[in-house]
């Protein structure tokens, strides 16, 4: 069994650590101002170090979960080390093996490893590895390190170029952290309608549901629906009369921004160009008399 470190007891690190605690020997855990209280009642005291403190890796396999800002200047520390790990690996979406550069002139094997499943908190996110996707990138044998561990994890592993880390990251954002900001606007629109918060989201999940539902089964044009599949040109301008003095303007240009994203889908599952065509004029100028 491989013995490793984390650094970082957030979200992602925590998470981590809890779900790896019985199938490889996590030795130590490495904290900035003081541990989680859920992890520590897990793992016991005898396993936290502070970052403060830490003066040496003595273990096979490093994670680096601290935040993106950090991840270059934590390698740079680790790299002043004696002792030094076989494989380093960070969490970043965004980031590349390049951060931990330092730690690559050093000889050690360098990689990230992006768990790309929304972590909450650590508790919730244990349980949300297994099935869920890996994006790994690095050296070859930080990407063996990375892919056992995601098989630990019951998780699934698929690699990338290293160039490509951000535009790989910029989707995964526009999948979650901007689908969670579009259904938050949803949710307010409809309180617009007299609902509490809590009644619009009772009512619009069954929906988002369903929607989710749908695109699993088949292409994003097939799944569309509503006013945009059928080219509804009458719909859409009953929409923007009755955003005025309801709608938050940055609302609005998300729905704008949306409604041609929409007629773009629809122009791929339908033969009604002359409709299509005079919503998305339609669109256009909307947009223009919002700047």
């Amino acid at each position: 069994m491989r013995s490793l470190s984390i650094i970082g007891l957030g979200r992602a690190g925590g998470a981590l650590s809890l779900a790896l605690k019985d199938d490889l020997d996590i030795r130590t855990l490495v904290f900035r101002d003081s541990p989680p209280e859920v992890i520590e009642k897990a793992f016991g005291s005898d396993r936290f170090i502070s970052w403060q403190n830490l003066s040496s890796i003595d273990t096979d396999i490093l994670i680096i979960s601290t935040p993106d800002q950090e991840i270059r200047s934590s390698a740079d520390k680790i790299a002043t080390f004696k002792n030094l790990p076989s494989v380093a690996l960070h969490l970043s979406g965004s980031l590349s093996s390049d951060e931990l550069s330092a730690l690559r002139v050093r000889g050690v094997s360098v990689g990230s490893m992006h768990p790309l499943v929304s972590l909450s908190d650590p508790v919730r996110g244990s349980k949300n590895f297994a099935d869920a996707y890996f994006c790994l990138e690095g050296d070859e044998i930080a990407l063996e390190a990375a892919n056992e561990i995601v098989g630990v994890l019951g998780g699934r592993p698929f690699t990338i170029e290293t160039s490509l880390k951000p535009f790989y990251h910029a989707s995964a954002v526009m999948a979650s952290g901007h689908l969670t900001a579009l259904l938050d606007s949803a949710f307010e629109m409809l309180t617009e309608c007299g609902l509490s918060l809590e009644k619009a989201r009772e009512i619009l999940f069954p929906l988002i549901d369903s929607t989710i539902a749908n695109l699993r089964e088949q292409p994003a044009e097939r799944a569309l629906t509503g006013p945009f599949a059928r080219g509804d040109l009458d719909a859409f301008h009953r929409h923007m009369a009755s955003f005025e003095g309801k709608v938050d303007p940055k609302i609005r240009d998300v729905y704008l921004a949306l409604a041609a994203r929409s007629v773009d889908l629809a122009r791929r599952a339908d033969n009604r160009r002359e409709r299509l065509d005079e919503l998305s004029k339609a669109i256009s100028m909307a947009k223009q008399n919002a700047e």
